[in-house]
Order: structure tokens, then sequence, then C-alpha cells
């Protein structure tokens, strides 16, 4: 299997990198990352199948597609599938600076105990014809400190707090981040779904 990395966003592709680099898998990103696909699904699901399909389409290729964003329990559950664009979607910015500042600002009042908050990952796998053949989803639970800790990781890592770890998941090494992080065991359950089924050699 020739597997694609279907996604535009680098800071994924670096992950990816880091957690296929001796996999034993056949993977391959794209150079050129200007190929894109709206996410336009109400859950990761439907959005990590929309990217998957889309993208084994366009390439002709097998793809693996991952969707992912933070749950915040005193929100409700958002920003949810909208992580990447709450600052946007709430006139305060863009990027992952204005999304931390305007999740600290909407939890400022928001007492420590209610601070709960979780990662999601979701995982799909197409075939070259766009059928989503696999799926796999993972979390890791943690909370929302009051101040951006640490500069690995992206996204809403300096604010994530693991209390197994003591630290958020951007003070952690990239080996322990991926060790306990949602797509890090999501792309374990991938893998040995992938084994189960054939598509790649048990010795993976």
């Amino acid at each position: 299997m020739h597997l694609l990395i279907a996604t535009a966003n680098k800071s994924k592709i670096r992950e990816f990198r880091e957690m296929l680099g001796d996999s034993g898998i056949d993977w391959f990103d794209l150079p050129d990352h200007s190929f894109d696909v709206k996410e336009t699904g109400n859950t990761f699901r439907a959005n990590a199948c929309l990217k998957a399909s889309a993208y084994a389409k366009h390439f002709n290729c097998w793809a693996l597609a991952d969707d992912s964003g933070l749950e915040v329990d005193a929100l409700y559950g958002a920003p949810g599938v909208y992580s990447a664009r709450w600052a946007t979607l709430n006139d305060s910015g863009a990027g992952d600076a204005d999304n931390n500042r305007l999740l600290l600002k909407q939890l400022e009042r928001v007492p420590e105990e209610r601070r709960t908050a979780r990662f999601v990952c979701v995982l799909a796998l197409s075939d070259p014809n766009g059928r989503i053949v696999l799926t796999a989803r993972d979390t890791v639970e943690g909370r929302i400190i009051h101040e951006a800790r640490g500069s690995n990781g992206f996204g809403y890592d300096p604010l994530f707090f693991v209390e197994s770890k003591g630290k958020t998941t951007a003070e952690l090494l990239s080996d322990e981040k991926h060790a306990i992080s949602h797509r890090g065991k999501a792309l374990v359950a991938m893998k040995e779904l992938l084994r189960e089924t054939g598509l790649i050699e048990q010795s993976v």
C-alpha cells in the first residue's frame, strides 16, 4: 500500500512523519500542499471521511486523513470540529494564537474543577476510488490552564494540561506526546486494523 497522508496542515504532517518514520508503512505527503478540502461535516468522523475520500480520488491512491480538535466541557463540547477556525468564527482573529486567546477569555470565570477537556482524533482510510475502508478514534483527557506553557506542538497544546504527566502537551517531548496523544493512539489503533485486515504485514 502506497499511502498518502491526506492533509494540508504542515504541523500534522510533521507529527505523522515522526510517528510513521520507522513504521514500515510506505507513506508519503504532498510537497505542494495547495490541495485542501472544505470541512463541512458536523462530526470529526464525517470530516475525516470527507478529506480521505477527496484526496484518494484526486490523487488516485490510498489516503489516510485526520480530523481532530478540542472539546471543552464548560463550553458544551466547543470548539469541537471548529477548533482550527474558532477565533475566525467568533470574529476574534485567526490562527493558533487567536484561538488560544479567545478560549482563555471564554473560560476566564470558569473554576478549576470545570475546566476539563479532551483532544479527539478520528482517522479515516480511503481506497483509491474514494471508498472509506477503515476509521479509528481516540482521545486524551486533560484540562485547560490559565496561561500558555511550552513551545512544542501546535494548536491548543500550550493550554492543554495532562495530569498524569504534570505538563501541557506543548511541554512534552515528541515521543512522550505521541505515546499519550489522541492522534498517536488513533494511529496505533489504525495500524492494528490495517494488520487485522491484511492491508499491511503483521510485523509492521
